[in-house]
C-alpha cells in the first residue's frame, strides 16, 4: 500500500468521521430512529434468489373428483404458501465450541569451510597467524516457532419473528425475510431472518423452526449508545487496518 491510497484513506475516513460526529451531535438526548417499514425486493441491493430447479409439473384433475394432483389436503391450507404471507419463525440458537491448538517448531543448521593454501602459499603466511584457516567461511542459522491458540465461545438465542414470503420459488419453495427492530431507552436491537424453507416443514399453527431454513441468515445485533461505547473508535480502526504489526 502506497503513501497516496494510504492518505485517501485517512481521507475518506475523516470525512466520514466527521459526517458521523455531525449525526450524532444532531441527535444528542434523542433515541436512535427506527427503520421505516420498506417492500424488502425494492430496497437497494435486493436480489432474487436463483437455485437449481427441476422441470414444473402441471396440475392435472380426474373426472369428477375435487382433488388436484399437487393438492396435499381437501380444505384450504392456512399456512403461508404465497407472496406477501407470513409465517413466524422460531429462533433457537444453542452453539459452543472448544478448541486448543499448540504448535511448535524447530529448525537448525550450521555450515563451514576452510583454505589451507591459494596457489602453494600458505593461507596464514599471506593474512597473518591470528586468522583460523579453518574458520575462513562460516554459516550458522537458525528458526524456531511457536504457537499457542485456543476457541472457547459459546452463544444461545431463542426468540420469535414474523417473515414475510418474497418469492415462490418454481419447485414450491418459499424464501421469506423478516426483520424485527425493538427500542429499549437509547439502544435498538435488530433481528433479521432470510432464507428458503419448504412449505412441508411449516406446522399447522404457521410456525417454523430456524433449524429447517435454508440458506440461513440471521442476524441479531444493536445500535444506539451501548453499541457506540463497544466499538473502537474510527482512527484506531483504521490503523489497525494499515499497520503491517
Amino acid at each position: 500500500m502506497n503513501i497516496a491510497k494510504i492518505a485517501t484513506i485517512l481521507t475518506l475516513t475523516a470525512t466520514l468521521g466527521a459526517c458521523s460526529t455531525m449525526d450524532r451531535l444532531a441527535n444528542v438526548g434523542q433515541a436512535p430512529a427506527l427503520t421505516a417499514i420498506n417492500d424488502p425486493t425494492a430496497m437497494a441491493g435486493y436480489q432474487p434468489v436463483r437455485m437449481p430447479m427441476p422441470e414444473p409439473i402441471a396440475d392435472t384433475y380426474q373426472a369428477n373428483s375435487l382433488y388436484r394432483t399437487s393438492a396435499k389436503g381437501f380444505f384450504k391450507d392456512e399456512r403461508a404458501h404465497r407472496i406477501g404471507d407470513i409465517v413466524t419463525v422460531m429462533v433457537t440458537i444453542d452453539d459452543s465450541a472448544q478448541i486448543n491448538n499448540q504448535t511448535q517448531r524447530n529448525r537448525a543448521s550450521s555450515n563451514s569451510a576452510g583454505m589451507g593454501g591459494i596457489f602453494g602459499v600458505g593461507f596464514t603466511n599471506v593474512i597473518g597467524d591470528s586468522v583460523d584457516p579453518s574458520a575462513a567461511i562460516d554459516f550458522n542459522s537458525g528458526m524456531r516457532d511457536s504457537g499457542t491458540g485456543s476457541v472457547n465461545r459459546k452463544e444461545s438465542l431463542e426468540t420469535t419473528v414474523a417473515a414475510v414470503v418474497t418469492q415462490v420459488l418454481p419447485n414450491g419453495n418459499l424464501v421469506i425475510e423478516g426483520r424485527q427492530e425493538v427500542r429499549v431507552n437509547f439502544e435498538v436491537r435488530d433481528l433479521i431472518v432470510a432464507g428458503i424453507v419448504r412449505p412441508s416443514d411449516i406446522q399447522a399453527n404457521n410456525t417454523i423452526q430456524s433449524s429447517k431454513i435454508a440458506e440461513a441468515r440471521i442476524s441479531y445485533g444493536g445500535r444506539g449508545q451501548i453499541t457506540d461505547v463497544q466499538q473502537s473508535r474510527y482512527g484506531q480502526q483504521v490503523m489497525d487496518a494499515i499497520l503491517p504489526f
